[in-house]
């Protein structure tokens, strides 16, 4: 049986990586998760979803933690409910990582964000793609998304690509934007984003 294909996407907040990874499923007639993984995690491990949420935006930076959830995530190991560290940001992130394994073996979808790139790393049904945009084009998006001023739409970019690579090196003890991590960058100031799904089609008619 042919393994299910899965889009792993990285993004640069302003970049329109999002709005691509729905154009791509809505296409392709697959699945698309992004949030709704903190509700499957959620409804899996019985842990409310507004703490998965906060886990977000809340880690600790420490070597020993980094490498120990690390090997966890490989693992698939949880702490169960009677454990103390069963609502730890590590110990959600373990579920979270353990939906996305789920997933990727069940049916083709796209996973935005989440370190699911890492998580499914060596798989050869997996395609990781980041998307990048520079600075300016991408405080342009996010002032006429949201209708913010420039200050407020750099101060938003600024505070959210933080939060996104403190979050991915917590978790895995890398830089969310090196390039070696993903099979596709695309600038996506330099085409539509409807183009930029294209490339994506393109690249898994590949494997």
């Amino acid at each position: 049986m042919k393994d299910h294909r899965v889009v792993t996407i990285a993004r640069g907040y302003g970049s329109g990586g999002k709005t691509m990874g729905k154009m791509l499923a809505q296409e392709l007639g697959w699945n698309y998760y992004d949030r709704e993984l903190l509700q499957l995690a959620s409804e899996e491990s019985g842990i409310s979803e507004e703490l998965f949420a906060r886990s977000d935006e809340n880690v600790k930076r420490s070597l020993a933690t980094i490498f120990r959830v690390q090997k966890d995530c490989l693992d698939g190991n949880v702490i169960p409910p009677d454990k103390d560290g069963f609502i730890s940001n590590e110990n959600l992130f373990r579920y979270q990582a353990r939906i996305i394994r789920r997933l990727a073996e069940e049916e083709n979808c796209v996973i935005v964000g989440r370190c699911a790139n890492h998580i499914l790393m060596g798989q050869p049904h997996v395609v990781n793609v980041y998307v990048h945009a520079p600075h300016n084009y991408c405080v342009r998006t996010v002032m006429n998304l949201y209708s913010l001023s420039r200050e407020e739409a750099e101060k938003r970019i600024l505070e959210t690509d933080r939060r996104r690579g403190e979050y991915y090196r917590h978790f895995t003890g890398h830089d969310w934007q090196c390039a070696d991590y993903y099979d596709l960058c695309i600038d996506s100031s330099r085409m539509e984003w409807n183009q930029c799904v294209e490339i994506v089609k393109s690249y898994l008619k590949c494997i």
